[in-house]
């Protein structure tokens, strides 16, 4: 399969442009190889920046793709006089009509969104992620109450992945408590989750992929074993159906689809998001 390099420059992170650009290049059959070249915000950078891309382009059979959020028209102009690469613009495609249709022109200040680390929303954002760690796993019971949701399910399905990203990109505070077989023994929930029926959700997995994750960790394994997955994912889909918990296979899902399942799911009030 062909495979590009794809370089994400940008003022920022880079972050936003790399998941946007990944998201259009998955239109299409091909390998990608990523390069971030994050914090072009002086001009001197800039120079570094296209050395960068020539460099790639020297060791490339196809010249490499390039993505560029530079707000800066003198530095963005650095970069694109670069020949080395095929250049797409994205503030230049987005801003541009923006400005048409609000009548007014772009600030063309540098790093907006990042000024607001010390906003609410930010500092919610960073008490969720604390959360979800601190409730990761079913390490603590304390709080409970707190949980914009908790995510049930066999160990190692993807609930401590999902919490994380729910609390880093929502701001949701997400604990995550697993199911074992001492609770298929009872036929019941833990009870450190009474009174928060309203709160679970849960995931699940196909076995075989299961049984592929849990060797990565414990091969050869009775934790591992195939027939002991089949049963732990049987005997969880059971409880999760007994108790009404609506669930998700993460098997053939990205956290992304999961996560947005969640959100539609689960009644969560909305809260602001910071990117």
């Amino acid at each position: 399969m062909n495979t590009r390099n794809i370089i994400i420059v940008s003022d920022g992170t880079g972050i936003t442009a790399e998941n946007f650009a990944h998201s259009l290049l998955a239109q299409f059959d091909i390998n990608i190889k990523d390069h971030r070249v994050p914090f072009i915000d002086s001009v001197d950078k800039a120079h570094i920046a296209v050395q960068k891309i020539k460099d790639i382009a020297a060791n490339s059979t196809n010249r490499p793709i390039v993505f560029t959020t530079l707000v800066n028209s003198e530095i963005n102009a650095v970069v694109h006089a670069c020949d080395a690469g095929y250049f797409i613009d994205l503030f230049t495609i987005f801003v541009s009509p923006l400005e048409a249709e609000l009548g007014m022109n772009s600030n063309h200040t540098s790093n907006r969104l990042h000024h607001n680390a010390d906003s609410v929303a930010y500092r919610n954002r960073i008490e969720a992620i604390n959360f979800s760690l601190m409730h990761d796993d079913g390490q603590t019971n304390k709080n409970l109450d707190e949980a914009d949701v908790i995510l049930v399910g066999v160990s190692r399905c993807g609930k401590t992945p999902t919490s994380l990203y729910l609390a880093m990109q929502h701001g949701i505070k997400a604990a995550n408590c697993p199911l074992i077989p001492e609770d298929f023994e009872r036929n019941r929930l833990p009870s450190s989750l009474d009174g928060f029926r309203h709160k679970l959700f849960g995931l699940s997995i196909e076995p075989q992929r299961l049984s592929e994750i849990r060797n990565e960790r414990r091969a050869g394994s009775k934790y591992a074993a195939l027939e002991n997955c089949r049963y732990e994912v049987n005997e969880a889909e059971k409880l999760m159906k007994r108790h009404g918990i609506s669930w998700a296979s993460s098997t053939h899902k990205s956290i992304e689809e999961i996560a947005t399942t969640i959100l539609q799911e689960i009644n969560i009030p909305d809260k602001e998001h910071v990117i």
